[in-house]
């Protein structure tokens, strides 16, 4: 069998489980797909923003065409929106890219990377597939633990990664703690900032990761356009970093990555300011729809500064499965954390008004029996 040839690495990697689609939940329970409420995937519940809309529809007329493999008209967006030169950026097929080309990049059998408990599970994936070692520090109040984090530093570490809001925990390090962590690392330790999330920060939290990126040549900040900018489906995301991280990614990423509308759509995101702050306030108001009913059933959560809740739902570890499924019966989806190491709880996506309503009301019925 041609696997067996492959490093046992490769073989022992558990594939990523998305969280489910309405069609299949449909299909599976025997339910009408416009009565299903999907808050199980961080998405934008409303939707991509018209501006970008029509920046696709525009851009079909050249769809028989390659698309830039370079991004030109994208990265420069991007370089006029954070200051940067386009020298500076890598384009990526979602975030989720940049953090694997991170991984290829400067990570080889056997060496080590850092990253905390309950963070992000693409993570441990891009450690694993290219044969590295994790070194995962125990969380500190559900989020990450910096100083630990450099104290976990080997040798043979390569890379660290710190996601900041973390996801699926929603938990957020002051940009002064982020300073001192970066200043104490060895130079030869590239530190990746996984910033999905930072769009959702309120304004008196956000702080501008790029001046970083100016100061220290082995850091390298990611972000994406799948959340607050709601184009999860286009699958666009890019980093930030200095030439010589840089000019590496893009010597292993893949020809045409982003593709034409991607790139279009993003570009017509970017600019639409207008969009962001709708977006921003929704979350922000669902946010209290959500926890105000999770303090009223006295249920734990974790406090948030994504576009996501993580709730207790039971004190057994079978608690979060058995919850989850009897929402999906009642056509709600949310996503289970067990793989992280979190079987009793359940993280719920912030959506529209009456779906966070809908959710709530089946909570409450599911757990009153």
């Amino acid at each position: 069998m041609p696997n067996q040839f492959a490093p046992e690495y490769v073989r022992a990697i558990a594939p990523y489980q998305a969280g489910k689609p309405i069609s299949e939940v449909a299909r599976e329970f025997g339910l009408d797909e416009a009565k299903i409420v999907k808050l199980a995937s961080n998405e934008n519940p409303l939707g991509m923003p018209e501006s970008a809309r029509k920046a696709m529809q525009a851009a079909v007329a050249e769809i028989g065409r390659y698309p830039d493999a370079n991004g030109f008209a994208l990265k420069e967006a991007i370089a006029k929106r954070y200051a940067v030169p386009q020298d500076w950026i890598t384009l990526g097929n979602g975030s989720n890219d940049i953090l694997e080309l991170a991984a290829h990049a400067f990570v080889q059998p056997g060496q080590s990377v850092v990253f905390s408990q309950y963070s992000f599970i693409v993570y441990a994936l891009a450690t694993q597939a290219v044969g590295g070692r994790s070194i995962v520090v125990p969380a500190q109040k559900y989020g990450h633990d910096l100083d630990a984090m450099r104290q976990a530093i080997t040798s043979d570490t390569r890379l660290v990664f710190i996601a900041n809001p973390n996801n699926p925990t929603g938990t957020f390090i002051a940009p002064q703690e982020i300073e001192v962590f970066l200043k104490a690392v060895p130079r030869n330790v590239v530190i990746v900032i996984d910033e999905a999330y930072n769009e959702y920060l309120n304004p008196e939290l956000q702080y501008e990761s790029t001046d970083w990126v100016r100061q220290y040549p082995n850091l390298l900040v990611s972000r994406t356009f799948s959340k607050a900018y709601g184009l999860a489906g286009l699958r666009v995301g890019f980093g930030l970093a200095q030439p010589p991280v840089t000019d590496l990614l893009n010597r292993i990423r893949q020809p045409f990555n982003v593709n034409s509308l991607a790139q279009a759509a993003a570009i017509a995101a970017l600019n639409d300011s207008a969009f962001l702050q709708q977006s921003a306030k929704l979350n922000t108001e669902g946010y209290t729809q959500l926890t105000q009913a999770f303090d009223e059933m006295k249920l734990e959560y974790v406090q948030s500064f994504g576009n996501f809740v993580l709730v207790k739902v039971g004190d057994d570890d079978g608690a979060g499965a058995r919850i989850n499924l009897a929402l999906l019966k009642k056509g709600i989806i949310v996503r289970p954390v067990a793989g992280y190491g979190l079987p009793q709880w359940l993280r719920v996506t912030i959506g529209l008004q009456h779906e966070n309503a809908a959710f709530i009301q089946a909570l409450k019925e599911v757990l009153s029996k």
